[in-house]
């Protein structure tokens, strides 16, 4: 199978299921063996999948992807040792970065219900097209990419995660950020958020956000 058809709700499912790790292999970059250059995608959506397993406060080195032909057979091999090694070295899934099952499966979920979201920025305002995957590196690794990351995929990350926590009850800003990992001002902000799209709303009564 192409790496143009790998989908990011596939690498977020195996996590999902208890992967520590997830290998991407693709044929080299600018021998494509068709027209669409779908390994230059698979690097964007790695690059992308990176920066939301960061955001679920997973390590980003789970993830890798590689670009060999079918020829590189003892290339492959070292490969597979080399990310193999940096898994184990790295630990269970969660466990390792001291997020609990429930925690972790909470953060997967949220995270999968924005695939379609990610995949419309991908097209319109992460879709970059440069020649070399060091310019990809650099591009995906910069201040710019970072915020503009924050701005989109980081702020629905969180309303995702808040609207998820109040189908089972009203909260108030601490018990939030305190189920989240925030800070009350960042969930106030992403409250505010919330609330312009519809989301959710203050309840008097109760002195807490519920969903709208």
């Amino acid at each position: 199978m192409c790496t143009g058809r790998v989908d990011l709700a596939f690498v977020l499912r195996a996590f999902s299921r208890g992967a520590d790790g997830v290998f991407i292999g693709g044929c080299r970059l600018n021998e494509c063996n068709y027209t669409t250059h779908g390994n230059y995608y698979a690097l964007r959506m790695t690059h992308i999948c990176k920066k939301m397993l960061g955001l679920m406060g997973l390590d980003p080195e789970r993830l890798r992807t590689e670009f060999i032909s079918s020829g590189e057979g003892n290339r492959f091999a070292e490969l597979m040792n080399e990310f193999s090694t940096t898994v184990r070295g790295i630990g269970p899934l969660g466990e390792a970065e001291g997020i609990d099952e429930d925690l972790l499966r909470f953060r997967l979920d949220a995270a999968a219900k924005l695939v379609p979201y990610i995949k419309l920025l991908e097209r319109e305002r992460f879709r970059v097209q440069f020649d070399s995957r060091d310019a990809y590196d650099r591009y995906f690794g910069s201040e710019e990419f970072d915020r503009l990351f924050a701005e989109t995929v980081g702020s629905r990350m969180a309303m995702s995660q808040i609207v998820s926590l109040l189908r089972d009850k009203p909260l108030g800003v601490g018990q939030i950020a305190g189920a989240l990992g925030l800070t009350p001002s960042e969930v106030s902000q992403h409250l505010g958020n919330s609330s312009r799209h519809g989301l959710v709303r203050y309840d008097e009564g109760q002195k807490r956000y519920a969903l709208a």
